[in-house]
């Protein structure tokens, strides 16, 4: 008996290690039974379980919508580890530290923090903030990267489609709680993060290049170079010129990074209520590389990508601080941020009028990553942004037909012969820029 509940309590303190403190179950049991097959004819029993606007999506009330033979399948919620262990164990240690401090502007700024998750625990009158800060914070791989395989689709108001492809790295340099890591990269002092992007094609955008750099002081405005191949040289753009396109996609400045690029610092959130949303997470490799696997015009993954999930998530409404508002393009963005894992699932934006402009569907396919085992969040993705106002949208994935998609930490040693481990000048700094032409 002593030796059973010896093992018990070991099974018990493993379990405890192994998902962090904010881990919720996700999806709620039975809410939708798996096997269930949602189309054109019974969606609105499930409706509960949708953002506002992919309920606009079957209602077609704009010129993006469902087409008539549309199913998605469900299954039953998968449970990942929500994070490396040094993640979990940075959350546990440093978490009770973390302040929040307001700013002369109206903001706010956190201190104290080190690693993991600021708050675990979000609540208080700024608990819709503190959602936000947990989605900026929270885990991925230290570096991802993925070589000439990532591939942005476009379709317009007359359903013609062109095709991007591109390559990424991103490297977290600050508040590092990952394998064999330090928790500051010391080749990077002062920085907390570094995303850079490459267009390979089409051949008159080729080389066109953008360079993101965010620092450990929060209030610091990121840095964003974008090389232009015509000039041979990098320009660095306007701190707030956060509303102008990113590399000729749907998105602004404001939105790449898995959702949201803003700053914690020049924006407020509101908690507005839980609701349980119906979100992929799992799919072969394979499938979501393949175009003919996705409902055209629209390009939502069809069956064939994979079978999606109920998780549970905080809506918090994300506006700009009034002091920094004017001009702004978004005048709200409802976000649907999961409790687990702190990954933004959906976004709708709005316009300074408060009349739906954009929706994003946020889909992270889980993947493994060394020594730490499979995980929601590896920079694997598909991303479907619709433009309901301009009648046009962007699909974007990380995965081709033969299935090399995007990887981490010590995989990106070779990337389709492409160093992105070691190589930290050259893909994390400005003077790399210059080398993009060699």
């Amino acid at each position: 008996m002593n030796r059973t509940i010896g093992l018990l309590c070991a099974a018990i303190l493993a379990l405890s290690i192994a998902t962090p403190l904010w881990a919720a179950a996700s999806g709620e049991e039975g809410v939708i039974p798996p096997g269930t097959v949602i189309n054109m004819q019974n969606w609105q029993q499930y409706q509960k379980y949708m953002t506002y606007s992919m309920q606009v999506l079957f209602e077609g009330k704009y010129i993006w919508k469902f087409p008539p033979d549309f199913e998605l399948k469900v299954e039953a919620a998968k449970h990942y580890p929500m994070g490396s262990p040094q993640y979990v164990e940075a959350t546990k240690k440093y978490a009770d530290r973390v302040k929040i401090v307001s700013l002369p502007d109206g903001g706010h700024n956190i201190a104290d923090y080190v690693a993991g998750a600021p708050f675990p625990n979000p609540s208080g009158p700024l608990k819709g903030w503190e959602v936000l800060v947990d989605d900026w914070f929270a885990y991925q791989p230290y570096l991802l990267c993925i070589g000439p395989l990532g591939q942005y689709h476009f379709v317009d108001r007359y359903k013609h489609v062109t095709y991007e492809s591109f390559i990424f790295m991103e490297r977290r340099v600050g508040h590092i709680a990952d394998d064999n890591q330090p928790l500051y990269e010391p080749k990077a002092p002062g920085e907390d993060f570094v995303s850079m992007g490459q267009i390979l094609s089409p051949e008159q955008a080729r080389y066109t290049a953008v360079l993101t750099v965010y620092y450990l002081d929060l209030a610091k405005p990121e840095d964003t170079f974008l090389f232009i191949p015509a000039l041979r040289r990098s320009l660095r753009l306007s701190t707030a010129a956060r509303c102008s396109p990113f590399i000729g996609t749907d998105l602004t400045q404001d939105d790449p990074r898995t959702g949201f690029n803003g700053g914690i610092t020049r924006f407020d959130g509101t908690y507005l209520r839980d609701q349980p949303i119906v979100t992929l997470v799992n799919s072969d490799r394979k499938a979501f590389g393949v175009f003919a696997n996705f409902y055209p015009p629209i390009l939502w993954p069809r069956p064939a990508v994979g079978k999606w999930e109920v998780r549970d998530t905080w809506v918090v409404d994300i506006k700009r601080i009034p002091s920094q508002s004017k001009g702004y393009c978004y005048g709200k963005q409802e976000m649907w941020i999961d409790k687990v894992s702190g990954n933004l699932l959906w976004k709708d934006n709005y316009d300074s009028n408060l009349k739906l402009w954009k929706s994003a569907c946020l889909i992270h396919i889980a993947s493994p990553v060394p020594h730490v085992g499979m995980q929601l969040e590896t920079g694997n993705f598909i991303e479907l942004w619709y433009d309901q106002q301009n009648a046009h949208m962007t699909m974007a994935t990380t995965s081709d037909p033969e299935g090399r998609w995007d990887l981490a930490n010590e995989d990106c040693r070779n990337t389709n012969g492409i160093d992105y481990f070691d190589n930290i000048k050259e893909f994390n700094t400005v003077a790399g820029l210059s080398q993009v032409l060699r």
